[in-house]
């Protein structure tokens, strides 16, 4: 009997974790409501009365389901890539996989941004930052929904929300490890990450960061395969993930590349086409994860873009 085969012994099984996994990420989607412009999203979709569009492979067809804002968003572990476009309906089609949302952008030739949101947010969260982009542009944009499994569970158990950098690093080796030793449990959260074309895998067949999280990996493979995107939007740690992600792009991808930040600031790639990052001046959530990294513009406000909220960033204006 081999090592793996002997390993499945001690394992914990999966569905022992998942439901606490799901109780976590339902904890996190509470965040959406504080940070993001859920209320806009939600007026604008319901009022209308149109429904989401869900892609599940490249030979399923597109399927009309939900007729309210649901999309999993409150305890799905699972991320998706979401095409937001609020100047027309079905204003958001879902994509479970990256090579059939690479398809699709590729051929429809219409997706010029991407957006991702902060630590753990759902479908709610990166949707109704998308929304506010994409309200602004007048195009849509694809919003990344980040992947939440029990290395990141980990990670925010150690205070994933500061020091990014640090705790970047303790995910991806607790990712490594869980890998290696308790490969379902490893498994949850990582479906979009494992379907990336450049996906990194243990012995086990479970995927591990490339760059440190699942959405960076996501990010980097959508900037090699769909030449049209050339703007980038990071709200909070989304910042952060764009920064890993253009690690190692070829400099005509990187040269072309716009990129905005709000309520974080990183590192500026000096190979990189420009940037914009907005930061608060009552946002103590981010000057502390900007690690001393300078603003181009500061605003009186605080971390949330939820424009309900007094004293919010108002994306859509920036």
């Amino acid at each position: 009997m081999d090592e793996q085969e002997t390993l499945k012994w001690f394992e914990i099984p999966r569905w022992a974790i998942e439901p606490s996994v799901r109780a976590l990420r339902l904890g996190n989607s509470a965040f959406d409501f504080l940070f993001y412009d859920v209320n806009a999203l939600w007026l604008t979709i319901l009022g209308d009365g149109e429904v989401i569009q869900t892609t599940g492979s490249a030979t399923k067809a597109t399927e009309e389901i939900f007729r309210h804002l649901d999309l999993g968003a409150l305890t799905n572990p699972e991320g998706s890539v979401l095409v937001v476009d609020a100047m027309r309906s079905p204003y958001i089609t879902r994509f479970a996989d990256v090579p059939t949302f690479i398809e699709w952008a590729n051929e429809n030739s219409s997706v010029e941004a991407v957006s991702v949101s902060g630590v753990g947010s759902s479908a709610l969260g990166s949707a109704a930052l998308a929304w506010n982009l994409s309200m602004s542009l007048g195009q849509p944009v694809a919003a990344i929904v980040p992947g939440y499994g029990v290395a990141d569970v980990f990670q925010q158990a150690l205070g994933g929300w500061f020091g990014f950098g640090v705790y970047n690093w303790v995910k991806q080796s607790v990712q490594e490890l869980l890998a290696h030793t308790a490969p379902s449990v490893a498994a949850i959260g990582r479906d979009l990450q494992s379907s990336t074309p450049s996906c990194s895998k243990a012995s086990s067949g479970v995927p591990v960061f490339r760059r440190g999280s699942g959405s960076s990996d996501v990010l980097h493979d959508i900037l090699l395969e769909v030449p049209t995107v050339k703007c980038l939007f990071g709200h909070s740690k989304g910042a952060f993930v764009i920064a890993n992600a253009i690690l190692g792009l070829p400099p005509n991808v990187l040269q072309a590349l716009r990129i905005t930040t709000y309520g974080c600031t990183v590192r500026k790639n000096a190979s990189a086409g420009g940037y914009q990052q907005f930061l608060g001046t009552i946002d103590a959530l981010g000057w502390l994860n900007s690690w001393g990294n300078q603003p181009d513009h500061t605003i009186f406000s605080w971390h949330s873009t939820n424009t309900v909220l007094p004293l919010a960033m108002h994306v859509q204006r920036l």
